[in-house]
Order: C-alpha cells, then structure tokens, then sequence
C-alpha cells in the first residue's frame, strides 16, 4: 500500500506490469479495510462488538447473535470450506517455511462480513500485535498477496469459534446456485464478488433482497443511478 500511495513515481513489483493490475483494485489497497485489526482502538469502551461489511443486507433480528457464547475465543464467524476449498492452502503459501511450521493447509476458512468480536479477549490475546507482526514478515508479498481475509485467517488462527451458517450466507455477487430458502433463513446475506446489486451486472433473482429495503426518495441516492 505504501508502494501505491506515496512511490507512483518509482513503479516497483506492486504498481508496475499488466501482470499486477489486480494490485491496483481499492478493495486490496484501501487502507481503511485494514482498520478491522484496530477495532479495540477504535471503540475502546466496548467489550464486544458486530461487524458488519458495506455489502450485506441483515434479513433478521440479530440480537441472539449478541449472547452467543465464543468459548474464550475472539471472531466469531461463519466458516466457508468445502471439502477442498476454501481452506487456508488456498490463501496461504505454504512452501514458505513460516507459514508451513505455523499453520494447518487442511485448516478451514471464514467468512469476514458478520463478525462478532470478543473485545476483551482481543487485548489480553494482543490480536493487533499477532496481526502487525504478520504483517511485517509479509512485506515482499511471500506469505500471501492480497486482503485483509489472509492475515485475518492467521490473526484469529485458533481463536474462531464457528457460528451457524444461517446467520450468514454469501455468494450473492458471484455464486448463481445459491439455495433460495437458504437465502430467505439468512439472518444476513452478503453480496460479497463483484456483482452487486447496485450495479447493473448484478444477478437479476438476487437483487430483490436488496431493492426491497431501499429508500428511492432519499436525497443521496437520487444522486446515485439506481433504477427501481
């Protein structure tokens, strides 16, 4: 990020070459993605916390979640293997040895989106520390390429406790087979992928769930090229 931001005039391996465009995406380089490892800082009087992306609609009352008990662990999150996807070997470079002495490649995956965090438990477990030290051994991009879910899944390695999958359902900007009554049982469903439902390549039968809630007559989104 800081290659991007503060070196364009001194292209290196991150802004230079065809082969690196995807670098250059917001989603990988926006700083404020990674304020999500600095929750305690930024909200230090809350002792728990709900997490929420910009591209979920939540479908239900969400106050059960609240109570939810981590057993002592920090994320609480949907998890997202299958039988072979997924999984940290498809985040991770495990023919680094640091990763491979750490971490299980068989190990399975979650879902950032809907989250809660255990405040209290991030700061005696130092979540922030665990995630800057990673941070810092991954410079070169060796550990892994890109976004906040690769560290995220090495930050809370160990310390997320699986949530029921209802709670969160995903594949809404990218998967077309999604199940439409798992989609209705949703407490939140997440747009995550590129087609969202503000866009016009969104997927026509799952734009419903998010049309249904907007305020057309709203002063910012008369600004915005939404069709109803």
């Amino acid at each position: 990020m800081k290659e991007y931001y503060f070196k364009a005039n001194h292209p290196t391996s991150l802004s230079s070459g065809s082969s690196n465009l995807k670098y250059r995406n917001p989603k990988y380089l926006s700083m404020l993605n990674h304020l999500r490892f600095y929750l305690p800082q930024v909200y230090p009087k809350l002792d728990k916390i709900l997490f929420l992306d910009d591209d979920i609609v939540v479908q239900k009352d969400l106050t059960k979640l609240w109570s939810v008990d981590l057993n002592g662990k920090v994320n609480g999150a949907v998890e997202t293997c299958g039988e072979s996807f997924h999984r940290f070997d498809k985040y991770l470079n495990f023919s680094n040895p640091h990763i491979a002495r750490h971490f299980d490649p068989s190990a399975c995956g979650w879902a950032y989106g809907m989250n809660v965090f255990d405040l209290k438990v991030w700061k005696k477990k130092d979540i922030t520390g665990i995630y800057h030290k990673w941070q810092n051994m991954n410079e070169d991009r060796v550990l892994w390429k890109l976004g906040t879910l690769p560290p995220g899944l090495i930050t809370f390695y160990n310390l997320t406790y699986p949530l029921q999958k209802s709670w969160h359902v995903l594949g809404l900007g990218y998967n077309p087979s999604i199940d439409r009554s798992e989609i209705e049982n949703a407490a939140v469903v997440h747009y995550n992928g590129n087609m969202k439902p503000w866009l016009e390549l969104a997927m026509t039968k799952y734009r419903p769930y998010w049309t249904k809630y907007i305020k057309y007559d709203h002063p910012y989104l008369r600004n915005c090229n939404l069709s109803e």
